[in-house]
């Protein structure tokens, strides 16, 4: 298990929810933090939550659902001339749940497509090359498990591209110390999972850690689970002690 001390994590969609977890739980390892919302003013309570962490927090902010704004978002973290060696691209849309699963139109297909997939696909494209400059670098694209459930048919088709998108670049990537993962965090009781979800965001952790704490030679291309997670839990606490 790598020490992240010092180290850059860039985590999209971080103004809440699991985003906001691992922003608290990344800065207590020691790791310097770059929180991103949709607006600046929607990341004030996790920049609260970690100002006294001891480590360098930082903000950016963009909607993730339009090109020019992804890279605005990706222009602001590159002025912040530091180095991202940790990505955790977490944001995403649900559009709605449709009864009638024939009732999805092109806008929410193209939504989901936007800010799941190709805004993931941009800031791999913006900051992974640099990883592979300076033999380091830990990217974690948020899945989702979801299954037969056409109710929601954009969202898990989207999903379902995010994961052949990270297995076809961690083919790439497999010769370089870079590790590109999934992370399932699991049906939760967040505004994307509503309230009668099995778990809670906090239960995310540790599990959530986990791909951004393997080694060079570790995993790669692999999903894991935030909730059924291989992080030992005891260890866990001692590295937050």
């Amino acid at each position: 298990m790598i020490d992240l001390k010092g180290k850059n994590a860039l985590i999209t969609g971080s103004s809440r929810g699991v985003g906001q977890q691992l922003a608290q739980a990344l800065a207590k390892l020691g790791c310097n933090v770059i929180v991103h919302g949709r607006t600046k003013e929607s990341c004030a309570k996790t920049l609260a939550l970690i100002k006294d962490s001891g480590v360098k927090v930082y903000c950016v902010s963009g909607e993730l659902s339009h090109e020019k704004q992804v890279n605005e978002v990706i222009r602001q973290v590159r002025e912040l001339k530091i180095q991202v060696d940790i990505l955790y691209n977490n944001a995403a849309v649900m559009t709605p749940y449709h009864t009638n699963y024939w009732d999805h139109n092109w806008d929410e297909w193209m939504l989901s497509m936007k800010v799941n997939v190709f805004a993931m696909y941009s800031l791999c494209r913006a900051f992974i090359p640099a990883m592979i400059e300076t033999n380091f670098g830990r990217v974690i694209n948020v899945t989702s498990g979801i299954m037969n459930e056409p109710e929601l048919a954009p969202y898990g088709a989207s999903k379902w591209a995010v994961n052949k998108l990270t297995d076809d670049l961690a083919f790439k990537l497999k010769n370089t110390n870079v590790r590109i993962n999934m992370l399932d965090p699991g049906w939760l009781r967040t505004d994307l999972g509503g309230p009668n979800a099995d778990h809670a965001v906090e239960d995310t952790l540790p599990g959530a850690l986990a791909p951004a704490l393997v080694e060079n030679d570790g995993p790669n291309g692999k999903c894991f689970s935030s909730i059924d997670h291989e992080l030992d839990v005891e260890l866990f606490k001692k590295l937050l002690a």
